[in-house]
């Protein structure tokens, strides 16, 4: 989290730099050095900042922890505000290794794989140089463009213009990285029969992006939440 963005969630909490300090464990003088960029914003006053001042979970710092349970990942959405996980608890993540942390699994649960789309179309300036990059290093930018692209065609839905505007453009970025193996979203483990029935019944999308995957924007249950 830069200086700057901490000062604008602040402000826009309507608080002081002696409230905001209070609330975020610091002095007044070490806040406003680090508002004005002259002292780094530690991973825990910007934790602090996002529970306390309400500033965005993209703000945080990407941690280099291993890889979480699926229990934490739904807790994980529901801190980020998922509606199928909100009454679970847990201190936010950053979305970006939220999604990446989701999209690097052999498996993961079906609930799960339904909520990913939620996270580009809520959080649609994520960091995403570094969710590219992790996801061409890993092999895993055909589920990312697939999960990316869906989450477009809901937000045109919406009507959500600024949203696909950015979303589209990731997708073209991952359009040039596209791998031609076949692959599934998250479910490595099915059986030949399970996952020759989702080939067939692949949509176009996840057809283009070589994905063995039923889900449409139609099966997210967020889209009417």
């Amino acid at each position: 989290m830069t200086g700057q963005a901490l000062r604008q969630a602040r402000t826009e909490a309507g608080m002081s730099q002696v409230e905001a300090a209070a609330r975020l464990g610091v002095s007044q003088t070490l806040l406003s050095l680090m508002e004005k960029g002259k002292r780094s914003v530690t991973p825990a006053v910007a934790e602090r900042a996002v529970t306390h001042l309400h500033a965005t979970p993209e703000q945080l710092p990407v941690s280099q922890e291993t890889r979480h349970s699926d229990d934490q990942l739904a807790a994980d959405l529901g801190a980020l505000g998922y509606p199928g996980y909100g009454y679970l608890r847990s201190q936010p993540r950053n979305p970006a290794e939220v999604l990446f942390d989701a999209l690097d699994r052999s498996d993961l649960d079906a609930r799960l794989v339904e909520a990913l789309p939620w996270l580009p179309l809520r959080y649609s300036n994520m960091d995403w140089n570094w969710l590219t990059t992790q996801a061409k290093v890993h092999n895993r930018q055909n589920r990312l463009g697939f999960v990316v692209a869906l989450s477009a065609k809901v937000a045109k839905k919406q009507a959500k213009r600024d949203v696909v505007k950015r979303l589209s453009q990731v997708v073209m970025t991952l359009e040039e990285a596209r791998l031609a193996k076949t692959d599934t979203l998250c479910q490595t483990s099915w059986p030949p029969s399970q996952r020759k029935f989702a080939h067939k019944q692949r949509s176009v999308l996840a057809a283009h992006w070589k994905l063995d995957t039923r889900l449409t924007e139609e099966n997210l249950a967020h889209v009417a939440a």
